[in-house]
Protein backbone atom coordinates (compact mmCIF):
# COMPACT_ATOMS: atom_id res chain seq x y z
CA UNK A 1 0.00 0.00 0.00
CA UNK A 2 1.09 3.59 -0.85
CA UNK A 3 0.07 6.29 0.65
CA UNK A 4 0.18 10.46 -0.68
CA UNK A 5 -0.65 13.17 1.32
CA UNK A 6 -1.55 17.00 0.41
CA UNK A 7 -1.67 19.32 3.20
CA UNK A 8 -3.36 22.08 1.83
CA UNK A 9 -4.62 25.20 3.38
CA UNK A 10 -8.03 24.49 3.52
CA UNK A 11 -8.23 20.80 2.91
CA UNK A 12 -6.10 17.56 3.54
CA UNK A 13 -6.31 15.05 0.67
CA UNK A 14 -5.39 11.40 0.80
CA UNK A 15 -4.62 9.40 -2.12
CA UNK A 16 -4.07 5.40 -1.24
CA UNK A 17 -2.98 2.88 -4.10
CA UNK A 18 -3.69 -0.56 -3.26
CA UNK A 19 -3.00 -3.37 -5.38
CA UNK A 20 -3.86 -1.53 -8.30
CA UNK A 21 -6.96 0.59 -7.00
CA UNK A 22 -6.40 4.18 -5.98
CA UNK A 23 -8.79 5.52 -3.48
CA UNK A 24 -9.57 9.30 -2.27
CA UNK A 25 -10.12 11.36 1.21
CA UNK A 26 -10.76 14.51 2.05
CA UNK A 27 -10.91 16.57 5.22
CA UNK A 28 -10.55 19.82 6.54
CA UNK A 29 -7.11 20.69 7.42
CA UNK A 30 -6.61 21.01 11.32
CA UNK A 31 -3.42 22.92 11.52
CA UNK A 32 -0.72 24.65 9.80
CA UNK A 33 1.82 22.87 12.02
CA UNK A 34 2.30 19.16 10.21
CA UNK A 35 4.01 16.67 11.97
CA UNK A 36 4.53 12.97 12.14
CA UNK A 37 1.69 13.04 14.64
CA UNK A 38 -0.57 14.43 12.10
CA UNK A 39 0.16 11.43 9.61
CA UNK A 40 -0.42 9.21 12.37
CA UNK A 41 -3.70 10.76 13.47
CA UNK A 42 -5.12 11.24 9.56
CA UNK A 43 -4.15 7.11 9.59
CA UNK A 44 -5.97 6.56 12.01
CA UNK A 45 -9.32 9.15 11.11
CA UNK A 46 -9.53 6.56 7.43
CA UNK A 47 -8.63 3.50 8.84
CA UNK A 48 -5.41 3.20 7.61
CA UNK A 49 -2.98 0.67 8.66
CA UNK A 50 0.40 2.07 9.46
CA UNK A 51 2.05 -1.82 8.96
CA UNK A 52 0.64 -1.83 5.79
CA UNK A 53 2.42 1.13 4.08
CA UNK A 54 5.80 0.89 1.97
CA UNK A 55 6.12 4.40 1.34
CA UNK A 56 4.64 7.94 2.03
CA UNK A 57 4.97 10.67 -0.29
CA UNK A 58 3.97 14.19 0.95
CA UNK A 59 3.07 17.90 -0.24
CA UNK A 60 1.94 21.36 0.78
CA UNK A 61 1.84 23.35 3.96
CA UNK A 62 5.32 22.86 5.81
CA UNK A 63 5.68 19.20 4.55
CA UNK A 64 9.42 19.66 3.80
CA UNK A 65 10.20 20.06 7.09
CA UNK A 66 9.26 16.75 8.19
CA UNK A 67 11.18 13.95 9.10
CA UNK A 68 12.01 11.48 6.11
CA UNK A 69 10.44 8.51 7.96
CA UNK A 70 7.63 7.34 10.16
CA UNK A 71 8.05 3.69 12.06
CA UNK A 72 10.49 3.06 8.61
CA UNK A 73 8.41 4.15 6.46
CA UNK A 74 10.04 6.01 3.72
CA UNK A 75 8.54 9.80 3.60
CA UNK A 76 9.13 11.53 0.15
CA UNK A 77 8.59 14.89 -0.03
CA UNK A 78 7.16 16.37 -3.34
CA UNK A 79 7.42 19.76 -4.27
CA UNK A 80 3.79 21.47 -4.60
CA UNK A 81 4.71 22.45 -8.23
CA UNK A 82 5.58 19.48 -9.47
CA UNK A 83 2.85 18.06 -8.04
CA UNK A 84 0.44 19.72 -9.51
CA UNK A 85 2.44 19.04 -13.09
CA UNK A 86 2.50 15.52 -12.55
CA UNK A 87 -1.18 15.92 -11.07
CA UNK A 88 -1.85 17.10 -14.50
CA UNK A 89 -0.17 14.90 -16.55
CA UNK A 90 -2.02 12.14 -15.34
CA UNK A 91 -5.53 13.54 -15.06
CA UNK A 92 -5.45 15.16 -18.88
CA UNK A 93 -2.47 12.62 -20.63
CA UNK A 94 -0.48 15.84 -21.40
CA UNK A 95 2.97 13.95 -23.15
CA UNK A 96 6.13 16.46 -24.03
CA UNK A 97 3.48 19.82 -25.22
CA UNK A 98 3.76 23.38 -23.88
CA UNK A 99 0.88 23.52 -21.37
CA UNK A 100 -0.86 25.51 -18.93
CA UNK A 101 -1.96 24.02 -15.83
CA UNK A 102 -4.15 25.93 -13.20
CA UNK A 103 -4.49 25.04 -9.80
CA UNK A 104 -7.50 26.96 -8.16
CA UNK A 105 -7.78 26.45 -5.08
CA UNK A 106 -7.91 28.83 -1.60
CA UNK A 107 -4.94 30.86 -4.01
CA UNK A 108 -4.61 30.61 -7.71
CA UNK A 109 -1.28 29.10 -8.93
CA UNK A 110 -0.07 28.95 -12.77
CA UNK A 111 2.25 25.85 -13.80
CA UNK A 112 4.30 25.69 -17.17
CA UNK A 113 4.62 21.90 -17.93
CA UNK A 114 7.17 21.36 -20.90
CA UNK A 115 7.90 17.46 -20.58
CA UNK A 116 8.92 16.99 -16.94
CA UNK A 117 9.77 20.12 -16.50
CA UNK A 118 7.40 21.77 -14.39
CA UNK A 119 7.57 25.92 -13.68
CA UNK A 120 5.39 28.51 -11.69
CA UNK A 121 4.89 31.18 -13.44
CA UNK A 122 2.75 33.23 -11.44
CA UNK A 123 0.00 32.77 -9.23
CA UNK A 124 -2.67 35.77 -7.09
CA UNK A 125 -4.11 35.56 -3.92
CA UNK A 126 -7.66 35.13 -5.44
CA UNK A 127 -9.53 31.80 -5.32
CA UNK A 128 -12.03 29.35 -2.72
CA UNK A 129 -10.64 31.06 0.12
CA UNK A 130 -10.88 34.91 -0.92
CA UNK A 131 -14.71 33.67 -1.92
CA UNK A 132 -14.97 31.91 1.52
CA UNK A 133 -13.65 35.00 3.28
CA UNK A 134 -15.75 37.73 1.84
CA UNK A 135 -18.60 35.45 2.03
CA UNK A 136 -17.97 35.41 5.69
CA UNK A 137 -17.52 38.99 6.61
CA UNK A 138 -20.67 39.57 3.89
CA UNK A 139 -23.30 37.12 4.30
CA UNK A 140 -22.06 35.60 7.85
CA UNK A 141 -21.92 32.32 5.82
CA UNK A 142 -18.27 30.95 4.82
CA UNK A 143 -19.22 27.95 3.21
CA UNK A 144 -18.13 28.22 -0.72
CA UNK A 145 -20.62 25.91 -2.04
CA UNK A 146 -23.40 27.49 -0.04
CA UNK A 147 -22.50 30.99 -1.41
CA UNK A 148 -22.17 29.63 -5.18
CA UNK A 149 -26.33 28.34 -4.71
CA UNK A 150 -26.78 31.47 -3.67
CA UNK A 151 -24.83 32.68 -6.80
CA UNK A 152 -26.84 30.43 -8.74
CA UNK A 153 -30.39 32.11 -7.85
CA UNK A 154 -28.99 35.76 -8.71
CA UNK A 155 -28.41 37.98 -11.23
CA UNK A 156 -25.29 40.24 -11.33
CA UNK A 157 -27.53 43.02 -13.53
CA UNK A 158 -28.24 45.38 -10.58
CA UNK A 159 -24.13 45.69 -9.43
CA UNK A 160 -21.99 45.30 -12.11
CA UNK A 161 -21.55 47.85 -15.12
CA UNK A 162 -21.47 45.90 -18.32
CA UNK A 163 -19.32 46.96 -21.37
CA UNK A 164 -22.81 47.92 -22.92
CA UNK A 165 -23.74 50.28 -20.11
CA UNK A 166 -20.87 52.63 -20.57
CA UNK A 167 -19.77 52.60 -24.28
CA UNK A 168 -21.53 52.13 -27.56
CA UNK A 169 -18.08 49.84 -28.86
CA UNK A 170 -14.88 48.26 -27.45
CA UNK A 171 -13.06 46.32 -30.69
CA UNK A 172 -15.12 43.45 -30.67
CA UNK A 173 -16.14 42.81 -27.34
CA UNK A 174 -19.62 41.61 -26.16
CA UNK A 175 -21.54 44.49 -24.98
CA UNK A 176 -22.39 41.61 -21.54
CA UNK A 177 -18.79 41.63 -20.98
CA UNK A 178 -17.97 43.19 -17.22
CA UNK A 179 -16.38 46.61 -17.50
CA UNK A 180 -16.70 47.25 -13.77
CA UNK A 181 -17.40 44.70 -11.20
CA UNK A 182 -19.65 46.04 -8.40
CA UNK A 183 -19.41 49.19 -10.56
CA UNK A 184 -23.39 50.10 -9.94
CA UNK A 185 -23.38 49.73 -6.08
CA UNK A 186 -22.17 53.05 -5.23
CA UNK A 187 -25.33 54.45 -6.96
CA UNK A 188 -27.86 52.01 -5.16
CA UNK A 189 -29.09 50.55 -1.87
CA UNK A 190 -27.90 47.16 -0.34
CA UNK A 191 -28.76 44.37 -2.90
CA UNK A 192 -29.99 41.07 -2.14
CA UNK A 193 -27.09 37.98 -1.15
CA UNK A 194 -28.26 36.35 -4.48
CA UNK A 195 -27.60 39.40 -6.53
CA UNK A 196 -24.65 40.09 -4.46
CA UNK A 197 -23.31 35.99 -4.48
CA UNK A 198 -23.72 36.31 -8.07
CA UNK A 199 -20.89 39.46 -9.01
CA UNK A 200 -19.00 38.18 -6.04
CA UNK A 201 -18.29 34.78 -7.70
CA UNK A 202 -18.55 36.06 -11.48
CA UNK A 203 -15.63 38.53 -10.73
CA UNK A 204 -13.38 35.99 -8.68
CA UNK A 205 -13.97 33.86 -11.65
CA UNK A 206 -12.93 36.66 -14.18
CA UNK A 207 -9.87 37.55 -12.10
CA UNK A 208 -9.10 33.51 -12.43
CA UNK A 209 -9.32 33.31 -15.95
CA UNK A 210 -8.07 36.72 -17.35
CA UNK A 211 -4.71 35.38 -15.40
CA UNK A 212 -5.01 32.13 -16.81
CA UNK A 213 -5.19 33.26 -20.46
CA UNK A 214 -2.59 35.95 -20.56
CA UNK A 215 -0.30 32.92 -19.08
CA UNK A 216 -1.52 30.71 -22.05
CA UNK A 217 -0.91 33.21 -24.16
CA UNK A 218 2.54 33.79 -22.72
CA UNK A 219 3.34 29.82 -23.54
CA UNK A 220 2.49 29.81 -26.23
CA UNK A 221 -0.84 27.21 -25.21
CA UNK A 222 -4.62 27.59 -26.86
CA UNK A 223 -5.76 25.25 -23.66
CA UNK A 224 -5.51 25.61 -19.98
CA UNK A 225 -5.49 22.86 -17.57
CA UNK A 226 -7.59 23.08 -14.24
CA UNK A 227 -6.92 21.48 -11.03
CA UNK A 228 -9.05 22.26 -8.19
CA UNK A 229 -12.11 22.57 -5.69
CA UNK A 230 -12.52 26.08 -6.99
CA UNK A 231 -13.19 25.38 -10.83
CA UNK A 232 -16.27 22.65 -9.48
CA UNK A 233 -18.32 26.25 -8.10
CA UNK A 234 -20.20 26.77 -11.54
CA UNK A 235 -20.76 30.68 -10.98
CA UNK A 236 -17.23 30.85 -10.76
CA UNK A 237 -16.22 28.65 -13.46
CA UNK A 238 -18.91 30.46 -16.01
CA UNK A 239 -16.61 33.63 -15.03
CA UNK A 240 -13.45 31.65 -16.08
CA UNK A 241 -15.00 30.30 -19.13
CA UNK A 242 -15.86 33.76 -20.09
CA UNK A 243 -13.05 35.17 -19.83
CA UNK A 244 -10.94 32.46 -21.28
CA UNK A 245 -13.01 32.83 -24.51
CA UNK A 246 -11.57 36.53 -25.06
CA UNK A 247 -8.38 35.13 -26.19
CA UNK A 248 -9.94 32.16 -27.50
CA UNK A 249 -8.62 29.68 -25.13
CA UNK A 250 -10.35 26.51 -24.04
CA UNK A 251 -10.59 25.19 -20.31
CA UNK A 252 -10.20 21.56 -19.31
CA UNK A 253 -11.87 20.60 -16.42
CA UNK A 254 -11.50 16.33 -15.54
CA UNK A 255 -13.23 14.69 -13.05
CA UNK A 256 -11.20 14.14 -9.80
CA UNK A 257 -9.46 17.27 -10.52
CA UNK A 258 -9.84 18.17 -7.07
CA UNK A 259 -7.70 15.75 -5.99
CA UNK A 260 -4.95 16.47 -8.70
CA UNK A 261 -2.22 17.11 -6.10
CA UNK A 262 -1.97 14.36 -3.87
CA UNK A 263 -2.77 12.34 -7.51
CA UNK A 264 0.94 13.83 -8.65
CA UNK A 265 2.33 12.78 -5.21
CA UNK A 266 1.35 9.37 -6.30
CA UNK A 267 2.92 9.25 -9.52
CA UNK A 268 6.52 10.77 -7.56
CA UNK A 269 6.07 7.88 -5.55
CA UNK A 270 5.26 4.89 -8.51
CA UNK A 271 8.42 6.86 -10.68
CA UNK A 272 10.80 6.30 -7.23
CA UNK A 273 9.32 2.32 -6.77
Amino acid sequence: MYVAIDFGISNTDIAILDKDKISFFSAPSDSANISLDTIKDLFIKNNISISSVKTIGVTGGKSSDLDNSIEGIEIIKVNEIEAIGLGAKKLYGIKNESALVISAGTGTACVHVQGNEFNHIGGIAVGGGMLEGLGSLIFKNSNGFEINEFADQGSRAELDLLIGDVVNKIGSLSPEITAVNFGQVKNSSADTIENTAASLCNMIGEVIGTVAYLNALLIGSDTAYFLGRTSYLSKINSGINERLGLAGIKGKYNENREYGNVIGVMEKIKINL
